[in-house]
């Protein structure tokens, strides 16, 4: 048995279109070796007609030299397991929950109450420390984790859990713990986000950033603008200084920071060896979700959006004061709709 396989293949394709009279005529044209009017070429053998041996002898070599292990268009097992880790997305039907601590990340950000570090197996971040509530970066989305489930065994004897993890573009996944945790690793741009923290608001040592005393105050704008005028009562500029706030307000009227109005002083506690600006980024990030939507022309009629005015009562000042105070502040974030400090859980 010489003849090769495909040589039998082709023959017999052959034999098709020479029985066709529309094939013949189609390719009669291109039929310079004149194989459609030549000699009838024997039919090739039945595989129903050879023996094992035989059958086999014909296969041999059909695949040409690759190896029977070379597989292609296949993917492997390190690929296929890849993919499992990723657990399909789907669109989160109650994204509006989740949607404003989404917003509170990105303002703790910018104002640099929380960072972002690198997700690395050399920083003593383990698997069981990915927690409920805790925020990532993974694949330039925000990830957070909503729900860890029950304890599962795997079936290396390491313990896994299914997560709930809810992402910044409305969309959520139901992967494994130890899938997030390879997915972190993997991702070049991998990151975790810090949880709130004031750093070291009070400190033993001074060091450049500390100051010896500082002084948080609340002010009250006197502008005629209509928005102010209607709000006054609960319109509060909120910050921290360590100098005189009596200097720091003289000018009020030719600032823009001040609504370009003269300011009456409501209230101040002084607090002793603070990081001034840590504190102040902390109290802008939890009344930020009652931040003064307002632009004010300076004296060049240049457009001005202020940053520190707050929809906020007194009595809610002091009762962030005393969280200041007692160091659980970090805990806490503004209700405009309850007109109070909630924990950060407690909003969804």
């Amino acid at each position: 048995m010489t003849t090769d396989i495909f040589e039998r293949l082709y023959a017999v394709r052959l034999d098709r279109l020479r029985a066709l009279e529309e094939c013949r005529l189609l390719l009669a044209p291109l039929d310079r070796q004149e194989l459609l009017t030549g000699a009838e070429i024997a039919a090739p053998v039945s595989a129903d007609d050879m023996d094992t041996d035989a059958l086999m002898a014909e296969l041999a070599g059909a695949a040409g030299d690759s190896e029977i292990t070379d597989l292609r268009h296949v993917r492997s097992t390190a690929e296929k397991r890849a993919a499992e880790e990723i657990a399909n997305r789907e669109a989160c039907s109650d994204f509006d929950r989740f949607k404003p601590l989404f917003e509170q990340v990105r303002i703790d950000l910018d104002s640099g109450v929380r960072i972002t570090r690198q997700f690395v197996k050399d920083a003593g971040f383990l698997k069981a420390d990915i927690t409920e509530g805790q925020f990532f970066i993974l694949g330039g989305q925000v990830a957070y984790v909503a729900e860890v489930g029950e304890t599962l065994r795997a079936p290396n004897g390491e313990s896994d859990a299914r997560l709930r993890v809810i992402y910044s573009n409305g969309t959520e996944s139901n992967l494994l713990l130890r899938s997030l945790q390879r997915a972190l690793y993997k991702d070049e741009a991998g990151r975790r986000i810090t949880e709130p923290t004031a750093g070291p608001l009070f400190a033993d040592e001074n060091d450049d950033e500390d100051i010896a005393s500082g002084t948080i105050y609340v002010l009250r704008s006197k502008a005629d603008h209509p928005l102010v005028a209607a709000n006054r009562d609960v319109l509060h500029k909120i910050g921290v200084t360590g100098g005189d706030v009596a200097r720091r307000i003289a000018n009020a009227k030719l600032d823009p920071t001040f609504l370009m109005a003269d300011v009456e002083i409501v209230a101040t506690y002084t607090l002793y060896n603070i990081n001034r600006v840590k504190l102040e980024n902390l109290i802008h990030r939890i009344f930020a979700p009652a931040q003064l939507n307002i632009e004010i022309n300076d004296r060049f009629g240049n457009p001005i959006v202020p940053r520190e005015w707050f929809l906020v009562p007194r009595f809610v000042v002091d009762d962030a004061v005393e969280r200041i105070k007692d160091g659980t502040i970090t805990d806490y974030t503004y209700d405009p709709a309850a007109a109070r400090l909630v924990r950060m859980g407690d909003l969804i």
